[in-house]
């Protein structure tokens, strides 16, 4: 086998690893949302809730496309601290949507800050309908 082939090879096995590592660990954290009585999930309902603002405790509004952007294949960058934040869409970023621990921690901090509470698992759910839409 020649070495470009072989390379293409290495290369199509591992974007076929990343796509199903995504797709299991929202899979996954779909089933949990179920579970506590969530769904059926909606990408509209997300997309809804993404472009939502709402006020802040500083006077300002927030919603998730302050720091992410309206469009989720942007590099974002947030609004206090002004670090650069990896865009969210699974069509650019394959790596984003791999850990189910990793989406539960920054979902619960988003939330919070964005919502100034925890989302509920429908919201939850949402979201990540339509960010894998993304």
């Amino acid at each position: 086998m020649r070495s470009s082939s072989l390379g293409v090879l290495v290369f199509l096995s591992l974007s076929a690893m990343t796509v199903t590592a995504r797709a299991n660990a929202v899979s996954d954290l779909l089933t949990q949302y179920q579970a506590a009585g969530a769904g059926p999930f909606a990408a509209k309902g997300g997309s809804e809730l993404w472009g939502q603002s709402r006020p802040a405790n500083d006077g300002k509004t927030r919603s998730c496309a302050s720091c992410h952007t309206a469009d989720l294949r942007a590099q974002g960058k947030h609004v206090v601290t002004g670090k650069a934040i990896d865009p969210l869409a699974p069509s650019v970023n394959p790596k984003g949507l791999t850990e189910g621990r990793q989406i539960e921690k920054w979902l619960g901090r988003n939330c919070k800050w964005t919502l100034g509470r925890d989302c509920t698992p429908q919201e939850k759910g949402d979201l990540l309908s339509f960010i894998r839409t993304q």
